[in-house]
């Protein structure tokens, strides 16, 4: 890869991830306060509200953006702009359609819905959700759009203006809506924050698509290759031949929360040790701790998968096999050199780390030490999946997530109705889950396109250097917290750790020379860890 080309990636990668950890930090810091206002109750009726809303998404938007960015990319790459900006516009109008249909869906099914998965008490936060599911459809259009333009400044400033308004809206309305005797009109507050959050990261990417009209419709105009002009129907056809497959494969792993929503209630209860609240407050633990902590490192991987999508698509339709083979190398080692010492760091401070940030109720520990493993796994299916779909093959991921939620059921069944493992059973299944889709899809990428990512360079060399890390995190922790507070310990272990897993990583030659000239990194510290 050239430097001009991987620096275009991993500028992209880089804005889209500092956002999404942004996003995410913010995300974990106004959940403090919800669970301190709604406890793990409360929780466990968000995140079934939650659950059956991000199935909506699936179906409606939540593959709109790879979609889009997709099949933008292939026609600027070949200088369409005409066609590229004619399928915008014709995606809007299918992601409007989507969006409506889902939001009835889950706005009239809401009782039903929410009695499938085993708490009916979030039947109104659900129906809640319903004009949402239209609002994020459109911008998820937007945001294709931009990242197919090879521009992902639009998404990365909506996502943060939109997160900021969910946690302003969420506490507000929660705060006070909150009535000590029923906690649900503050959890459906909670619900009504995420479609004011949605409105203003619409609002946002409206504005910026306005500030660029003007200059994209000339540019559509002056378009003179006429002979590869679409017809709208023919257009049509391309986003629903790239958009369902992408919608089977996420519906089918957004229906791994309502899998665990509805099993770990039957399960446990039917175990017999179990009541529903206390199976609701073990599962609010694992949806709203584990889960939400694991979603950070993963998200990463996210922003990795987004930013190879049009660059993958870009190299493919101009038949550079050499440029494809190298986005995809370098895709997949920056995702496990992000998400290996994630996994360590959790399961060595999973303690201290729910201790900080969820004071009021610490549990769940256990949780993130036996299944921190699974961000490695997730990861790798996420960016395995932007790659499978940004070189056309878009229906093979949906035969990976099948499998890995058809091995989930069954482990979930047997390992959630032992009284001693219960909601752990969760955690296990999901960690077979996703070993599961990321091996077919590690399957399917070689046997397409012979490509493996390096063993040494994506797992050996990362996973020494983050066992160095985990070490010196057990040992700076347990010595710290000594002689300073919990919180300050965990906090100065975090940040040791992280310089200590780059110190590692230079010391077993984990970087490339590519990978760090490629980071957008200050010229003095790029010199240093050259010269390592």
């Amino acid at each position: 890869m050239n430097a001009k080309s991987g620096n275009s990636f991993v500028k992209q990668a880089a804005i889209l991830a500092a956002a999404s950890l942004f996003v995410r930090l913010i995300g974990f810091l106004y959940r403090i306060p919800l669970t301190a206002v709604i406890g793990d109750l409360g929780n466990a009726y968000y995140v079934a509200a939650y659950s059956i809303y991000t199935a909506a998404i699936a179906i409606s938007s939540g593959a709109l953006p790879a979609a889009v960015s997709k099949l933008t990319s292939e026609r600027i790459a070949l200088g369409q702009y005409h066609n590229a900006h004619q399928m915008f516009k014709i995606a809007m109008v299918f992601g409007i359609v989507l969006g409506g249909v889902a939001g009835a869906i889950i706005g009239f099914g809401a009782t039903p819905l929410a009695e499938f998965i085993g708490a009916p008490e979030a039947a109104r936060a659900v129906r809640t959700f319903a004009p949402t599911v239209i609002f994020v459809a459109m911008l998820a259009v937007y945001r294709g759009y931009f990242q197919g333009m090879k521009t992902a400044m639009p998404t990365a400033v909506s996502q943060v203006v939109e997160q900021m308004f969910k946690v302003i809206a969420t506490l507000l309305l929660a705060y006070v809506l909150m009535d000590e005797a029923n906690i649900l009109p503050a959890v459906t507050g909670g619900t009504i924050g995420t479609g004011v959050a949605a409105v203003a990261g619409l609002t946002v990417v409206v504005i910026m698509y306005a500030s660029v009209a003007k200059t994209l419709r000339k540019r559509a105009n002056r378009d003179t290759n006429y002979k590869h002009d679409e017809r709208k129907f023919a257009q049509v056809c391309a986003i629903l031949h790239t958009a369902l497959p992408m919608i089977i494969s996420m519906l089918i792993y957004s229906s791994i929360n309502i899998i665990d929503q509805r099993m770990a209630n039957s399960r446990m209860i039917a175990s017999g040790a179990f009541t529903h609240e206390q199976a609701q407050e073990l599962f609010g633990q694992f949806a709203l701790k584990f889960i939400l902590l694991i979603t950070l490192p993963i998200s990463l991987s996210v922003a990795l998968s987004a930013a190879v999508i049009p660059e993958i698509t870009s190299s493919n339709v101009k038949m550079d096999t050499r440029a494809v083979k190298r986005k995809t190398d370098m895709a997949l080692r920056l995702s496990m050199i992000l998400s290996i010492p994630a996994a360590v760091g959790l399961a060595v401070l999973a303690d201290p780390i729910l201790a900080l940030l969820f004071p009021s109720h610490p549990e769940g520990g256990w949780l993130l030490r036996y299944g921190a493993v699974s961000i490695v796994f997730i990861a790798l299916v996420h960016v395995l999946t932007g790659t499978l779909q940004g070189l056309g093959h878009v229906k093979l991921p949906i035969v990976a997530a099948f499998f890995g939620v058809l091995i989930k059921i069954p482990v979930n069944h047997i390992l959630i109705g032992m009284p001693s493992i219960n909601i752990l059973g969760a955690v296990i299944s999901t960690i077979a889950c996703y070993i599961i889709a990321a091996g077919i899809n590690m399957y399917f990428l070689y046997r397409h396109t012979r490509i493996l990512p390096s063993l040494s360079g994506a797992f050996i060399k990362p996973l020494i250097a983050a066992a160095g890390m985990g070490m010196v995190c057990y040992i700076g922790y347990y010595n710290l917290e000594q002689f300073m507070p919990t919180a300050f310990a965990t906090v100065l272990t975090l940040g040791i750790g992280g310089i200590s897993y780059i110190l590692f990583m230079c010391l077993v030659k984990g970087f490339r020379k590519s990978d760090l000239q490629a980071m957008p990194l200050p010229r003095k510290i790029r010199g240093l860890l050259l010269k390592l």
